[in-house]
């Protein structure tokens, strides 16, 4: 595994959000879509994750999870998705990272 420099991952923005929509991406069976809302600062945004082999959207809503905020937007099946999900995978599945409690939304991940 190649090693990294600190200052790379500095630049990560990892932020807490809360999943206040999320639907199926119509004609996909891999694709959630989802409005997450950060707080203040940065506001609500449209998060695309390819997780719905795992989860259903309604497991997601009033959630919060951990997402990359700062990573240049991607267009998925013509939806502009502005962020990544942080999940862990293995031989089972996706297993969702949470935080232990609720935190205030667009929390800094240290």
């Amino acid at each position: 595994m190649p090693e990294i420099q600190y200052e790379d991952f500095a630049k990560l923005d990892i932020r807490i959000g809360t999943v206040v929509a999320a639907e199926l991406v119509p004609d996909t069976d891999k694709l959630i879509k989802c409005s997450v809302d950060f707080g203040e600062d940065i506001g609500q945004r449209t998060i695309v994750s390819g997780i719905a082999q795992w989860k259903k959207p309604e497991e997601l809503v009033g959630r919060q999870f951990p997402y990359i905020v700062n990573l240049a937007p991607r267009i998925l099946r013509g939806i502009e998705s502005q962020g990544m999900l942080l999940a862990a995978g293995d031989e089972n599945g996706v297993a969702l990272i949470a935080p232990e409690r609720e935190v205030p939304r667009g929390t800094k991940l240290h």
